[in-house]
């Protein structure tokens, strides 16, 4: 199994006022330096123990690619030193070392071995880069013919094509369609079972939250946050909403979880409870059972719109259901400070029994992406339990009904339970 460490890791760049400045430097090697050094990365210190699955986010440019870059050796750091252990397979520009006027079949055998793979070794695993791939007769087609997912498609075959002991992979797998990102990310989930650390840079919460362990966030060149996936997405998305005057803070929970707090302020959420038929807070309910949750909502300042939206998360960060009165039309308008709205959404628990949380936003439009008053994780969190109906597997409460037919078998015109002795 494979394993990384960085300490002190940091990258520059020279950047010079002017094309003269760099000749004259070049020229000059002995005179006063000419550049003033920019910083994509700086001070990062990471440990990615064996068998482990990290995700790293961040805003485009925080340092992601670089950091990958460097990881895989294609990139020189500027300090700090990088530990390995392992062969590394990575994935991170579309076509990465794949030559437009060779076939794919060309540009497996090139890439396979830049991947440390033998001419022997790639004539073996050919049966199954094809198969994986599915490009079909675009295999013997030069490459400048593949559109960008099929590009992806034969760059993601060849460089799981066998399991490494540390896979890296960018942005890239974005590209593709939805059958072949599900079919690749099975097979992530299979090299992770098998031992394999990863390491996934990506902007998609439910891959990060599914298959990493931990996550890191990565802002201005330098780790802002590292933790648990929820936590560090949670806080990455309170992060990219963030406007003049937003504030992000995070507090720890009674149960040690991170509920990450963000918004402008000029709505904020005064009280919310999980309400029985009888209109008790509750935080333990029956699956199937009817609840209300209410949301009381202070209004700071003068608003022209305020939409209340709400998600509920299982466990592991994902949505399993949300809802905000912009989608069903009932967004209210032109509120005054001092005033105070509470809302209640009705709705039977139809899920499964465990532990899930609700998540609150206030914004002025479908998302708090464009106007965000407040966003609130981990505002309630409550435990469903299941006593009254089957004791069913998965997050929905279907209530699949049943029926049977038994027909008699018929053999040689005769039905079989009409025989007898």
């Amino acid at each position: 199994m494979g394993s990384i460490r960085i300490k002190g890791l940091g990258k520059a760049y020279r950047q010079y006022p002017t094309h003269w400045s760099r000749l004259a430097e070049w020229v000059l090697p002995w005179g006063r330096p000419r550049h003033q050094l920019r910083w994509v990365l700086k001070d990062i210190n990471i440990q990615v123990y064996p068998g482990e699955a990290l995700g790293i986010v961040g805003v485009n440019g925080a340092g992601k690619s670089t950091l990958l870059k460097m990881i895989t050796g294609t990139t020189q750091p500027s300090t700090g030193t990088i530990e390995i252990e392992g062969r590394v397979a990575a994935l991170l520009e579309l076509g990465m070392g794949f030559h437009p006027e060779f076939t794919g079949r060309q540009n497996v055998f090139m890439a396979g071995q830049l991947l440390g793979l033998s001419i022997e070794e790639l004539r073996q695993l050919m049966p199954d880069i094809e198969s994986f791939a599915e490009i079909g007769e675009y295999m013997d087609q030069p490459v400048r013919t593949y559109s960008s997912g099929m590009q992806m498609r034969l760059a993601f075959s060849v460089a799981t094509a066998r399991r490494p002991d540390i896979l890296i992979v960018d942005e890239a797998l974005s590209v593709g369609d939805a059958y072949f990102q599900h079919k690749s990310f099975g097979r992530i989930r299979d090299f992770r079972r098998s031992g394999t650390t990863l390491l996934i840079v990506s902007h998609d919460r439910q891959a990060i939250q599914t298959i990493c362990d931990r996550a890191v966030l990565l802002n201005h060149g330098q780790l802002a946050l590292e933790g648990a996936p929820e936590e560090v997405m949670d806080f990455f998305s309170a992060m990219i909403a963030e406007r003049e005057q937003n504030t992000i803070r995070q507090e720890q929970l009674a149960d040690n979880r991170i509920r990450t707090i963000s918004g402008t302020g000029e709505a904020s959420i005064a009280g919310v409870a999980l309400l029985n038929e009888e209109g008790k807070p509750v935080d333990v309910i029956e699956t199937g059972a009817p609840i209300t949750l209410q949301v009381t909502v202070d209004i700071n300042r003068d608003i022209e719109r305020l939409v209340l939206g709400f998600m509920i998360k299982d466990r592991m960060g994902q949505a399993i259901y949300g809802i905000n009165t912009h989608r069903i039309n009932r967004p209210l308008e032109n509120l005054r400070a001092g005033e105070q709205v509470v809302y209640r959404y009705s709705f039977n628990a139809d899920i499964g029994k465990g532990n899930y949380s609700v998540a609150l936003s206030l914004s002025r439009l479908d998302s708090h992406l464009d106007k965000n008053y407040e966003w609130r994780d981990f505002a309630l969190v409550f435990h469903v339990i299941n006593t009254r109906k089957p004791d069913f597997v998965g997050c929905a409460s279907l209530d699949a009904t049943l029926e049977i037919k038994h027909h008699q078998h018929i053999a040689e015109g005769v039905a079989t339970d009409a025989l007898s002795d």
